[in-house]
């Protein structure tokens, strides 16, 4: 079995399509896929389909939902495939079990990229870092679950997801930084700012990889815009180590160039204390 819930919803079994048409049955299959291995309790399943509102006739209902799923299972694994489609969606004392490896679903595949290139960007590794953040990143397909109608329960893992997602592009930068790829950066970096106008983080990469260019004056107008916005929209001025990086590119200090500046774990945290 086949599961992707990084973009559109698609669940493949011998080459055949298990994902069910009706959006509630959907809904089941998605919130399975993301605990394979692990008993999803009845009350967490009938919460994600109708949130406080239950029904009376919520376990019976919830128990066609399963059915429907079973179904297009059984049609997919046919009837020479060992076991049954009883054996993979599983019953359980107070939930239901899908049975498959963990690396059956894209986002447990994508979280071990995520994880290995973290271990090599504290390491110092960044070359290796890069990559496998690239590898994670390239098995977004969209955004998560993006043609399932999702309830209070999946909302918090594509929320989860999502924030994943944009932390992993921070630092696939940060690595990409060090690697010296300042240039390159600055049309994604460009495009990243556009789309999140308030994150400092993004700002502080998108600066720096526009100083190491030799855009300096360009690099601090991305700082004079951001805090425009920040006190407009918020009330605030930019963190402290913000308005530090602001002030190092002022005073163009040394720490800034990519051969001399201290490694920390983020271009974010250059001047933190």
């Amino acid at each position: 079995m086949e599961i992707r819930v990084l973009g559109p919803l698609s669940a493949d079994v011998n080459g055949g399509s298990i994902v069910p048409t009706a959006s509630k049955p959907r809904q089941i299959l998605a919130l399975l896929a993301f605990y394979p291995g692990r008993v999803v309790p009845v009350p967490t399943l009938m919460e994600e389909i109708w949130g406080t509102e239950l029904p009376q006739s919520a376990m019976t209902t919830l128990q066609t939902y399963i059915l429907q799923v079973r179904r297009r299972l059984g049609t997919a694994m046919g009837p020479d495939e060992p076991g049954s489609a009883k054996d993979v969606l599983a019953t359980r004392h107070g939930g239901y079990l899908l049975q498959i490896p963990p690396d059956c679903v894209d986002v447990h595949r994508y979280e071990q990229w995520v994880g290995t290139g973290q271990s090599a960007l504290e390491a110092g590794d960044d070359e290796k870092a890069s990559t496998a953040f690239r590898s994670a990143l390239a098995m977004w397909n969209g955004p998560a679950l993006v043609d399932v109608r999702v309830g209070p329960v999946l909302e918090i893992e594509v929320l989860r997801l999502e924030e994943s997602r944009l932390g992993t592009v921070e630092r696939r930068i940060d690595a990409d930084l060090r690697l010296g790829r300042h240039t390159e950066l600055i049309a994604e970096l460009t495009d990243l700012i556009a789309r999140h106008p308030q994150h400092e983080g993004l700002h502080s990469q998108a600066m720096v990889a526009l100083y190491r260019s030799g855009r300096q004056a360009t690099a601090l107008d991305v700082y004079r815009r951001l805090r425009a916005r920040l006190i407009e929209e918020l009330g605030v001025e930019p963190s402290p180590q913000l308005q530090r990086l602001h002030q190092a590119m002022l005073a163009v200090d040394p720490a800034l160039d990519l051969l001399s500046g201290r490694r920390r774990s983020s271009t974010f945290d250059l001047y933190a204390v």
